[in-house]
């Protein structure tokens, strides 16, 4: 008598097939792939296209387009957590699918956990064309300080995705969460240094920016790209607005 070895199969598990399934859905989403991965480096063309930009600024002691490098990278971190993000996850709670998920061996934090991922990859994808596009079309040279870089920079993609999360969780539906989403998304913009630099802003104004989590993450990128270790007090306020804000979106959240 002779027996059948058979294979073990392999089974993926639930973690594994939401995130699966929801890449194939971020794919599909044109709208959102513009705004978070296509936007951010066009900005940066047109903005490198000015003349202006290329020239060299005596008051700053750069040129703008070396300022403006590290506040784009941030409009698509600021894009990806705001304005991605939060209407998806609130959309799959007023449509109940979170509390259908509650009632499987998926749990709705598989999800969560799997749109906080993809948008936070899509936002460091865009980033890291805006520094590649600002190196090789307009001479902008790469973070000097790439450990402080570094470092800035995953603060920052924490605090936008945890300024999401609590959009998410205070919004009851879609369309008042891309609402909220758009009323936070321009002073994010504005402390980024999107319409003039920070270190030009008039000195109480910079000093009231310098507290929000974007300003102070445009001035830590800022030091690092320069070659400077970021100062700790731009750090801080960047780590504060992380924690903060995720305790606050992990109270209130609800999944249906």
């Amino acid at each position: 008598m002779s027996s059948i070895a058979t294979a073990p199969v392999r089974r993926r598990s639930p973690r594994t097939a939401v995130l699966r399934a929801e890449a194939r859905l971020f794919l599909r989403e044109g709208g959102s792939l513009f705004w978070t991965l296509g936007f951010p480096p066009l900005l940066l063309v047109i903005l490198g296209s000015v003349h202006s930009f290329r020239k060299y600024d005596p008051g700053l002691g750069m040129r703008l387009i070396d300022v403006y490098v590290p506040t784009i990278v941030l409009v698509a971190l600021i894009t990806a957590g705001l304005q991605a993000m939060p209407p998806v996850i609130t959309g799959y709670r007023e449509r109940g699918i979170l509390r259908r998920m509650s009632l499987t061996p998926v749990r709705p934090s598989a999800l969560l956990t799997a749109q906080m991922g993809l948008n936070g990859a899509g936002g460091v994808l865009s980033a890291a064309a805006c520094l590649i596009i600002g190196r090789l079309a307009f001479d902008v040279r790469l973070p000097q300080q790439a450990i402080g870089y570094t470092l800035a920079f995953l603060l920052t993609v924490t605090a936008s995705l945890a300024l999401g999360a609590l959009i998410a969780a205070v919004a009851p539906t879609a369309r008042l969460a891309t609402g909220i989403g758009m009323v936070a998304f321009f002073p994010s913009l504005f402390s980024a240094g999107l319409w003039a630099p920070v270190q030009s802003m008039p000195h109480t104004l910079r000093e009231i920016v310098l507290l929000m989590p974007f300003g102070a993450a445009s001035q830590a990128l800022g030091q690092a790209a320069a070659g400077q270790w970021p100062a700790w007090s731009h750090l801080a306020v960047l780590a504060a607005w992380a924690v903060a804000v995720s305790a606050a979106a992990a109270h209130w959240f609800r999944w249906e």
